[in-house]
């Protein structure tokens, strides 16, 4: 019996994966993320209210966000609006999916080599 062969290659190329992670491995830029998640399309302003963070670094860490694809920003009026894309993030979680499928197949040979030796 054979362990189930997993898919060749992961949902999303590794080099935007690694992007996605490396922007998310940031934790001022996860907490923006997730107040774009919670409180939908948002201006400078309104993320930087109530934190001790300048205008200028949140910019920063959204631009850092909008080039692993996971926000974007909108005109209106004179503001930008940013926003969550979640399309990225849905390519990393299946990306990982499809890593945690090649270790159960590593495992599962494994398992077999080390069964029938006995």
């Amino acid at each position: 019996m054979s362990a189930p062969r997993p898919e060749s290659s992961p949902a999303l190329g590794l080099q935007d994966a690694a992007a996605v992670f490396a922007a998310l491995g940031d934790e001022t830029r996860l907490r923006l993320v997730a107040a774009l998640c919670a409180g939908g399309a948002m201006s400078i302003a309104q993320l930087t209210a109530g934190s001790a963070m300048t205008r200028q670094a949140v910019t920063k860490h959204l631009q850092v966000l909008a080039q692993a694809g996971l926000v974007h920003d909108s005109r209106a009026g004179r503001e930008r609006l940013w926003q969550f894309e979640p399309g990225q993030l849905e390519a990393a979680r299946r990306s990982l999916e499809a890593i945690g499928r090649q270790w159960e197949f590593a495992l599962g040979k494994l398992k077999l080599a080390v069964e029938g030796s006995h």
